[in-house]
């Protein structure tokens, strides 16, 4: 743990977990470099402590410094660590990325309530066998994840009714519906609607007294002016969809592949929509984590 980490949960302050396969194989660099140190930049703003989570030379850290960020971020040979490669990375002496599924477990391992990414993982679209394991952790990991809905890449359908079937509470922040990545509507409904930090606290308390241990799904729509139209979107995740089956390209490689083809089939849009959904996200888990805590928010 990172002294700053460690200082601000012994002394009962808000903390905001981060992922850092989004450094690791999300953004090419400098560009991962930098939404690493933005993200961490919005979480301080809003009155919390960011807490980027990795495994470096086969050792969980929770909270980076900016030259362990450096080093993960340059690092080529990093992996993608998911919930099932942590004993093999951590007995191999390997470092990588934490995905949501392995960031939450370690996070409330370390007692942090609150964590922010981009996008969940979730069901992929023609292939309902293929489910990530974000979403089993979701349902047996009682963090608050602050998130645009899931990849839009993915089958949103399926994702949000695997969600309902493994008792995950969907919720949208100032919106009724559930946010398709690039897009802030999907025509999907949520749960339930909150309009504040607040009042996310409020039921973050309630499941917890109620003893229920499934993460909170905190949904937040892109901002506005990043936002790629949904039809614009489905139509060239269709047509890198059927370039990923020509090329035989699936498993772990799928995603990747099909969030690559997007930002360079909508002129890097597609790469800015990412970058401003993740810090909106990081600003909100800040807030949220200072209302769980009882300290303000700024």
């Amino acid at each position: 743990m990172s002294p700053q980490v460690r200082s601000a949960l012994e002394q009962g302050l808000p903390v905001v977990a981060l992922e850092s396969a989004l450094i690791t194989h999300g953004f090419a660099l400098p560009s991962n470099l930098e939404i690493a140190r933005r993200m961490e930049m919005a979480v301080l703003e809003s009155g919390a402590c960011p807490a980027t989570i990795a495994v470096l030379d086969g050792r969980v850290h929770v909270g980076l410094s900016d030259e362990e960020l450096t080093c993960l971020a340059s690092d080529s040979s990093a992996r993608k660590i998911s919930l099932r490669d942590l004993p093999l990375a951590v007995a191999q002496g390997a470092s990588g990325g934490t995905t949501v599924a392995a960031t939450i477990y370690l996070a409330h391992r370390a007692g942090i309530q609150v964590f922010a990414t981009g996008g969940i993982g979730g069901v992929h679209r023609e292939h309902p066998e293929d489910v990530s394991a974000d979403l089993f952790a979701l349902a047996s990991v009682p963090v608050v994840t602050v998130c645009a809905g899931a990849k839009a890449i993915l089958d949103l359908p399926r994702t949000l009714e695997m969600l309902e079937t493994l008792g995950v509470p969907v919720i949208g922040y100032n919106t009724d519906e559930f946010p398709a990545f690039y897009s802030r509507r999907s025509g999907l409904r949520v749960g339930g609607q909150v309009r504040t930090p607040e009042e996310i606290a409020r039921i973050a308390r309630a499941r917890t007294a109620l003893g229920m241990k499934t993460a909170l799904l905190i949904c937040l729509p892109v901002p506005e002016a990043a936002e790629i139209p949904a039809e614009e979107v489905e139509t060239l995740i269709a047509y890198a969809v059927e370039e990923a089956e020509a090329a035989n390209i699936s498993g772990p490689s799928l995603t990747p592949f099909l969030l690559k083809r997007l930002v360079e089939l909508t002129g890097g849009r597609a790469r800015r929509a990412n970058e401003a959904l993740l810090i909106n996200n990081a600003s909100l888990a800040g807030r949220v984590a200072c209302a769980l805590a009882g300290t303000e928010s700024l």
